[in-house]
């Protein structure tokens, strides 16, 4: 089990803010989790340690959400998620710490860019239609993000976020989406070695916290003005990426 507190200091806010996301307060920073994370460890062993957590969160939200989301959503995006779980299994011995660390930066800064962009734009364009090219796509991007660092979230969005679903079933979609992903993303981590006795014993640790951050999330729904909220957050998030931006890509050029 890893001892270090540094860790800890990293890894106690992570897990409240990837369950207040879960609980419905936040929207998708849930992102910010394995960044914040691989500021101390390695993201390989941070995305480890945090599934078997995610997994824990999803039981609660699945069983909360059952039923409720969009089927067609689901039938177009899961398959093409499993393909970019399978791309990000097969590519895991080829993506160095340092290429790792850019990824994640890249997707963090741009999670970041997108919310400031629609913050600017305020448009409010009317509803999309479902698309199986571009479900197929950003399911994809998807899976792949999501095996690398959890990340899910952005691409996600991308797809869902036009559809201007209701917001039950919005939530209801990405609890199920995310909550097949994680499942999904046990048998190659397992195979990859990724879930050895010292991320599941440091996993064991934390993953009390789950349940606290997402009764913390519903608590937080309705007292708290969302939007200070995530401007804190999102400032944080975009440190952290351009920290790890950094990181990767100095990582890559030595």
């Amino acid at each position: 089990m890893i001892a270090d507190p540094w860790f800890y200091a990293a890894a106690v806010p992570a897990v409240m803010i990837a369950g207040i996301s879960k609980g419905g307060f936040g929207g998708g920073l849930g992102v910010v989790a394995v960044p914040l994370m691989a500021l101390v460890v390695s993201p390989v062993q941070a995305a480890a340690i945090m599934l078997p957590i995610l997994c824990a969160m999803d039981i609660v939200n699945v069983w909360t959400y059952r039923g409720r989301w969009d089927r067609r959503s689901m039938a177009l995006l899961i398959p093409a998620a499993l393909v970019g779980i399978a791309v990000g299994t097969a590519s895991f011995h080829l993506l160095s710490a340092a290429a790792i660390r850019l990824i994640i930066g890249a997707v963090a800064l741009g999670f970041t860019l997108n919310w400031v962009v629609k913050q600017i734009r305020r448009a409010d364009p009317p509803p999309a239609a479902h698309s199986a090219g571009k479900g197929a796509l950003w399911g994809g991007v998807a899976g792949f993000t999501s095996f690398v660092a959890h990340a899910g979230g952005p691409p996600l969005n991308v797809y869902l976020l036009p559809l201007r679903l209701d917001k039950t079933v919005y939530q209801a979609t990405t609890v199920g989406f995310f909550t097949a992903v994680n499942y999904v993303k046990l048998v190659p981590y397992a195979w990859l070695g990724q879930l050895d006795t010292s991320n599941l014993s440091t996993a064991a640790v934390l993953v009390p916290l789950a349940p606290l951050g997402i009764w913390l999330g519903v608590w937080l729904h309705d007292r708290v003005r969302e939007d200070l909220f995530y401007k804190a957050v999102y400032l944080f998030l975009a440190l952290t990426g351009a920290k790890l931006l950094w990181d990767g890509a100095t990582g890559l050029v030595a």
